[in-house]
C-alpha cells in the first residue's frame, strides 16, 4: 500500500496554514503563543481531511491538551488509516525571537508505520551514506569519522559535522576538534540540523548528538527519501519515562533502531519555514497574501522537492 500522491498539497496546505498562523507571533518574544498557534491551526487542518489519522509522535500527553498529543485522532474518520507525526513549530526560540530558521513540520505513513516515540531524548546520528557499517552509534566518534572520511574520499579535517551546541555534547565537540573536523553549531532546530546531510550544498557530512526523540522519528522521515543512514537510541532517564516506554510498547530500553524500524513503507514528509533557514525560505508577506515554502519528500514516489504555495490573508 502506498499513500497517494493528492494527499502531498493536503499536507503541504497543513504546515503552510500552521506556518502562517505562527509567522503572526515572530520576534514577539512570546514562544507559548506562537506554538499554540500553530497547534490550533494545524489540528483544524488536519480535521478537514479525509483521512482517519493518529497521532503518533505529538507535543506531549494527553493531559496536556491543548498540544496535538500522542494518541489523538484527527481527519473525518473516512479514507486511509494513517500514523502522524507533527511538530507544529520547531524552533519555538528561533519564532519567539525572529531568528533563522523556524519550521512548521508533519511526516505521514501507514498505520502502525511510524515508530511510537515518547517525550524523551534520543541519541542519534545521519549522514548521506547509503550503504551500513560506515556510521554507527556504537563507534567511537574517531572511528565514525573514519570511516566517513575513508567513504568520502575525503580527509577528516575536510569532513563538517553538525552538533547542537549543548553542555552535554562537550565531549563529542572536545574529540572532533582533536581529529580537526569542521564543526557547525546549532542552538536548536534538531530536525532541520539531521537534514542538512541530504545535500551537498548544505556543507553538512555528519550530525550527531543527543536531541528530541520526537524530531528524531520526523527527521528519519524525510532521511529515508534520500537514502541516507540514520540510527536512534532512545534515553530513558527517569522511572516516568521508562514506564511511559513501556506502556507505548518499548521493553528494550536501550535499543539501537535502524531507519527502516522509525519508519516503514511509504511516507510524506513535509517542513514549511515561518522564518527563513537552510532548508525553505520563511513565510513572506507580498501583496496581502502569504508566501510559503516547504520542502516535501514522498518516499514511493522519490518525490524531493521544494513547493511554494501562496495562501490568502
Amino acid at each position: 500500500m502506498t499513500i497517494e500522491k493528492k494527499f502531498i498539497d493536503q499536507f503541504v496546505n497543513v504546515t503552510s496554514k500552521a506556518a502562517v498562523a505562527s509567522y503572526k507571533f515572530i520576534g514577539k518574544k512570546d514562544k507559548i503563543a506562537a506554538d499554540k498557534a500553530a497547534v490550533d491551526s494545524m489540528r483544524n487542518e488536519l480535521n478537514r481531511l479525509n483521512i482517519n489519522g493518529k497521532i503518533v509522535i505529538g507535543e506531549g500527553e494527553l493531559d496536556e491538551a491543548p498540544m496535538l498529543y500522542i494518541g489523538e485522532k484527527v481527519g473525518t474518520g473516512s479514507g486511509p488509516d494513517v500514523d502522524i507525526a507533527v511538530d507544529p513549530l520547531e524552533g519555538t526560540n528561533f519564532a519567539a525571537n525572529n531568528l533563522p530558521g523556524a519550521l512548521s513540520v508533519i511526516a505521514i505513513s501507514e498505520k502502525n508505520n511510524l515508530f511510537h516515540a515518547p517525550e524523551t531524548y534520543m541519541e542519534k546520528i545521519s549522514a548521506k551514506v547509503g550503504e551500513k557499517g560506515v556510521i554507527d552509534l556504537d563507534y567511537s566518534i574517531k572511528e565514525n569519522i573514519f570511516n566517513l572520511s575513508e567513504h568520502l574520499n575525503k580527509k577528516p579535517e575536510n569532513i563538517s559535522a553538525c552538533v547542537m551546541d549543548r553542555p552535554r555534547h562537550k565531549k563529542i565537540i572536545a574529540e572532533l576538534n582533536k581529529l580537526g573536523v569542521k564543526i557547525k553549531l546549532i542552538t536548536d532546530g534538531d530536525v532541520s540540523g539531521a537534514l542538512l546531510v541530504v545535500d551537498d550544498k548544505y556543507g553538512v557530512d555528519i550530525f550527531l548528538g543527543i536531541g528530541g526523540g520526537p524530531e528524531g522519528v520526523l527527521a528519519a522521515a524525510a532521511l529515508d527519501a534520500y537514502n541516507c543512514s540514520f540510527q536512534g537510541r532512545f534515553l530513558f532517564n527517569t522511572e516516568n519515562d521508562k514506564e511511559r516506554a513501556n506502556k507505548m510498547g518499548i521493553t528494550n530500553l536501550t535499543k539501537k533502531y535502524e531507519l527502516n524500524e522509525i519508519v516503514k513503507g511509504d511516507s510524506i514528509f513535509c517542513a514549511t519555514g515561518i522564518t527563513s533557514g537552510e532548508l525553505v525560505s520563511g513565510i513572506k508577506l507580498e501583496n496581502d497574501e502569504f508566501i510559503s515554502e516547504t520542502l516535501v519528500t514522498h518516499k514511493n514516489s522519490g518525490e524531493k522537492k521544494i513547493i511554494k504555495k501562496i495562501i490568502n490573508r
